[in-house]
């Protein structure tokens, strides 16, 4: 038993001196360059707090059998030339190549995690909170981690880009830590604006347009390529700020009706039908 709780004491210490660093560095950045101070309530910061461990732990677990499938399934399903080219090439180019790869994987998947209905109604937890801050990054249901993943994760494996072995697994964990640090500094509660890079990196402005309530909900998919929105046409990004975040999807108020609710088909109706 002492051997199996090693581990998991380990992984949950290193959570809590990255919440530490984490709020040490956003909170008086939040206080300072904020574009709005309405404050979370004492709940959903709970939950906000509940889900940082729980999006932390959760997915990584889910995620190790299809992955495994997904490593073998590969061998089978794409030419030995393709992940040998993509071998062959300098690694940094190769690093670069799978960045874009998963990136653009996931976009597709938070994309249709936004059109399908069967998804959305995991998806829509994470557009609930009305208040953005750098917590609401992890303010998701593991379902709905898992899926936007696996969307990143595939294609890496089918080209070879990843595998089960530990030089193999460095790349999707590379990704994986700098997809969730980037995702802590877009959904904070900061009105910077970064000029020309803009077009070359996702910023909280550029994320807190999909997390508006109605009209553009429906925009800037991506996590940290804002021209793949371009690419696939639903790039939004005005001077101005939303005026209100959220969605008109019912949310149960507790933690637990959250993570309940969609397995038992809850939640199922999108915003903007609502609207219709």
């Amino acid at each position: 038993m002492p051997a199996l709780l090693d581990p998991f004491a380990a992984t949950a210490l290193r959570l809590c001196a990255w919440l530490v660093l984490l709020t040490a560095l956003f909170v008086p950045l939040e206080r300072w360059f904020g574009v709005r101070h309405a404050p979370a309530t004492w709940r959903e910061l709970g939950n906000r707090i509940a889900y940082y461990f729980i999006s932390s732990l959760v997915p990584a677990v889910l995620l190790g059998v299809p992955t495994a499938l997904l490593a073998a399934a590969a061998r089978h399903l794409v030419p030995d030339a393709l992940p040998a080219a993509l071998l062959a090439l300098p690694p940094a180019l190769r690093v670069g190549i799978a960045f874009v790869v998963a990136e653009t994987g996931f976009y597709w998947g938070h994309r249709l995690s936004h059109e399908l209905p069967w998804l959305w109604r995991f998806h829509a937890l994470h557009h609930s909170t009305e208040q953005l801050g750098f917590l609401a990054n992890t303010r998701s249901h593991p379902v709905d981690m898992v899926v936007t993943r696996l969307f990143g994760l595939v294609p890496l494996y089918l080209l070879g880009l990843a595998s089960p072995s530990l030089a193999g697994s460095a790349t999707p964990a590379l990704l994986m830590v700098l997809g969730t640090l980037w995702g802590f500094f877009i959904h904070a509660n900061l009105r910077w604006r970064l000029g020309p890079l803009e077009a070359l990196l996702t910023t909280p402005a550029f994320h807190h347009w999909h997390h508006s309530r109605r009209d553009h909900i429906d925009r800037n998919y991506a996590s940290t390529l804002p021209w793949l929105d371009r690419l696939f046409g639903t790039h939004y990004l005005p001077r101005h700020w939303p005026a209100e975040y959220g969605t008109d999807t019912p949310c149960a108020p507790t933690l637990a009706g959250q993570l309940l609710d969609p397995l038992l088909g809850g939640a199922e109706t999108r915003s903007r039908d609502r609207q219709a």
